[in-house]
């Protein structure tokens, strides 16, 4: 099977004879810049889409795919009725009712402003990741311990002295509580500790407002890998919560989540058409829209910045092409006596700028990915510092292809003006002053 004559004389082209060794350079010089220019780029995009899943994924183990609020944000009463008609709707995996209030919780070391979630301990591995992030004691104990109090004890009221011979009374139990990582850490405290709970907003006396104030038992610990998370949250039966802040049998909103992640927003709308218009259901995209919003942003630009590199290194495949027109004026004009036509003088020259771009791209790829495999499995964090061990990456097949066509599309485009300028050679010219 014998090559196209264009095919077969762009290659020869590329090749330089010995007083010409500054086009092989040129050419060798264009396709490290391509090569380069795809392995940042399929560098970069693996960096930044593993990150935004990691994140995704910390988020998601800690908050539910969709959160259910009344529209006047008022508490929910009847949740239970609310989460049998829930789970009905399609998509919908599991439902829990959850109570949130910010608080101060003090140690003998530390006071801490923080938001006390108050969860159904036994529902709520169900819907979140809260109990696998767990790394010292138990998510159930929270159950445990709030069973083991008193339902009739008030955090605002001493319990009655006992009646003159009656046996004595034993004190009932705190009630446990569970803390961020970093949290504990600031407070001091350790599983089997005890930390006083704070109400800003208590009973109105003579003199005013007293806060509320009842001491808590740590029961266990947990690592979300977010800051903001392990700082600023603490997690409570979601009984002990209602009965300390005097919310009855009333919640603040309800979890679900969905069988896909992918279409909580579609679900989240189901949910939205069955309750109606006193309540809201909305998705995790919807709740950390902007902070997913900045990742895309910042992801696309740089894509669009090291798309540069590869234009740079288009200018060398300019370059390049224009010094073999310039070389070889002389072969194109024979080529032309010859009966070859512009556009096969044409095709010559584009011919040589896409192998510089499929050669550069070809070796580009897998340049990407033995940088993205050094990244995560040598380049380690301090997990202390940085709540990461490594960089996760994660290489999308439409990222390598939008990659790779950027590439040979920059390279084909940087062949048009000087193939252009070979095609339009008038071959009398080249032939009467060529050396």
């Amino acid at each position: 099977m014998t090559l196209p004559f264009e095919v077969f004389v762009g290659l020869r082209y590329l090749r330089a004879k010995r007083r010409t060794r500054t086009i092989s350079l040129n050419t060798a010089i264009s396709i490290t810049g391509i090569t380069l220019g795809v392995a940042a780029l399929i560098g970069t995009l693996g960096i930044m889409t593993g990150f935004q899943e990691d994140l995704q994924a910390k988020i998601l183990g800690t908050t539910s795919h969709i959160v259910i609020q009344a529209r006047d944000q008022r508490p929910i009463a009847g949740a239970a009725g609310l989460i049998r008609r829930i789970e009905r709707v399609p998509g919908v995996v599991a439902a829990t009712p959850y109570l949130l209030r910010q608080i101060l919780l003090t140690s003998k070391t530390g006071v801490q402003g923080i938001i006390l979630r108050g969860i159904d301990p036994d529902r709520e591995p169900m819907v979140t990741d809260v109990a696998d992030n767990v790394t010292a004691g138990a998510m159930h104990a929270l159950a445990a311990s709030s069973t083991a109090t008193s339902p009739s004890t008030s955090p605002s009221t001493s319990p009655a002295r006992p009646a003159a011979g009656a046996a004595p009374r034993h004190a009932a139990p705190a009630p446990g509580i569970m803390l961020g990582k970093e949290l504990a850490m600031r407070l001091g405290v350790f599983v089997g500790d005890r930390v006083n709970v704070v109400s800003p907003v208590g009973p109105m006396r003579a003199v005013g407002m007293t806060p509320k104030i009842r001491p808590f038992r740590v029961v266990g610990l947990f690592a979300s890998g977010m800051y903001e998370y392990d700082a600023s949250l603490a997690y409570a039966a979601l009984n002990e919560t209602q009965r300390f802040f005097g919310f009855g049998n009333t919640v603040t909103g309800i979890e679900v989540k969905t069988g896909d992640v992918l279409l909580a927003d579609a679900v989240a709308a189901r949910i939205n058409a069955v309750l109606g218009a006193e309540y809201l259901a909305r998705d995790w995209m919807e709740l950390n829209r902007n902070l997913f919003s900045a990742l895309r942003l910042e992801k696309t630009m740089m894509f669009l910045l090291l798309v540069l590199i590869t234009l740079v290194a288009s200018f060398n495949i300019v370059g390049t092409l224009t010094m073999i027109v310039n070389e070889k004026q002389r072969e194109i004009a024979i080529l032309k006596a010859m009966g070859a036509t512009p556009q096969s003088i044409m095709r010559i020259f584009m011919l040589n700028g896409l192998v510089i771009g499929l050669t550069g791209t070809a070796v580009g790829i897998p340049l990407g990915y033995a940088f993205l495999y050094l990244i995560e499995h040598y380049w380690t964090f301090d997990q202390t510092i940085y709540y990461l061990s490594h960089i996760s990456v994660h290489v999308k097949a439409i990222d390598v292809l939008l990659v790779s066509c950027s590439a040979v599309l920059i390279s084909f485009a940087a062949t048009l003006y000087p193939s252009w300028q070979a095609a339009r050679l008038a071959p009398v010219s080249a032939l009467r002053y060529a050396e």
